[in-house]
């Protein structure tokens, strides 16, 4: 076996063994932050427990928790707006995930591009807290 075959030492080599790496909170959830694969960007904010993020991890399509339901939701099974899976990533401390996805239409339920276009909160660019 070449060099260029092996896994890397810190990969696991099973979809199970790469969510055993996942910190899930308390509900057992942890929260995804969504991007456009190729552009970064950021398209929206969801949830994911084990069972949503292997079937994401192993379909190519995104699923998610939805809290509101209580139910798994493919995300544009009823509205078109599909998000195929690239890659999947997990953060510096385990308990968030960065999904980056081809989004297909928009990736907001109220029609819009991403669910960060409304409210800007005024932050001040630059500015220090003493």
């Amino acid at each position: 076996m070449s060099t260029s075959e092996r896994p890397e030492p810190d990969a696991p080599s099973t979809v199970d063994q790469r969510i055993a790496q996942v910190v899930f909170n308390a509900d057992g959830l942890a929260p995804v932050i969504v991007q456009q694969w190729d552009t970064r960007e950021v398209l929206m904010l969801a949830w994911v427990d084990a069972e949503a993020l292997r079937r994401s991890l192993t379909t190519g399509r995104a699923v998610y928790w939805s809290r509101s339901r209580q139910e798994y939701w493919r995300k544009g099974d009823t509205s078109g707006n599909i998000q195929v899976v690239r890659e999947a990533r997990l953060d510096c401390d385990g308990d968030a995930i960065l999904l980056l996805v081809e989004q297909t239409g928009p990736a907001c339920h109220t029609g819009t591009r991403t669910c960060f276009d409304t409210t800007d909160l005024g932050a001040t660019p630059g500015s220090s807290v003493a």
